[in-house]
């Protein structure tokens, strides 16, 4: 179990990003002791504690960087194996031997379509940085939890609710209007 984080806000500038990351991360860093790493980016920031289980290497910590694309991902894709076989009989390469690679590589050869190839349980988010875009996925049943707020061009998410309460949007107050 791997905790993921992040924001996109253009108000935070590059220290103040990774200060609120590491608080971020901080919070919930029960659900990965092997590793913690962040990715900042102009307004994007990534964050991942990592709980090692595939792949157990260096190489396989996240935020993972392949090109324009990063990408956060907490769970287990369980056909990855077939997946990456296929993705390799189209050229595509890789480097590491775990589910997080063939994730980024789905999303090149499919782009967002690649999770109904996907059977397992996973949230992940890949930043874009060629078209400065953000795609998020959960798995169909909300296995791995993925949590977020979103206020005009400004989004936050996590694994979990304790690092959205550092979020500059974050509010403790009852949404009435949601109450009825």
């Amino acid at each position: 179990m791997c905790g993921i984080s992040g924001f996109y806000d253009e108000s935070i500038k590059n220290n103040d990003a990774n200060r609120l990351m590491n608080q971020m991360l901080e919070s919930i860093s029960h659900r990965g002791p092997d590793n913690r790493s962040i990715h900042s980016e102009g307004a994007l920031t990534l964050g991942h504690n990592r709980l090692t289980i595939i792949d157990l290497s260096d190489t396989a910590n996240q935020p993972m960087i392949k090109g324009n694309l990063k990408i956060v991902f907490n769970g287990e894709i369980y056909n990855y194996l077939e997946i990456r076989k296929e993705l390799v009989g189209k050229g595509y390469q890789f480097v590491t031997n775990g589910d997080t690679e063939v994730i980024l590589n789905s999303y090149l050869a499919w782009g967002t379509k690649c999770v109904t190839r996907f059977v397992g349980m996973w949230a992940f988010a890949i930043w874009d940085s060629n078209d400065n875009s953000l795609f998020c996925s959960r798995d169909r049943f909300g296995i791995k939890p993925f949590l977020y707020i979103c206020e005009s061009n400004k989004f936050y998410f996590a694994s979990e609710y304790k690092p959205l309460k550092y979020s500059p949007l974050y509010s403790n107050d009852l949404n009435l209007n949601q109450i009825k």
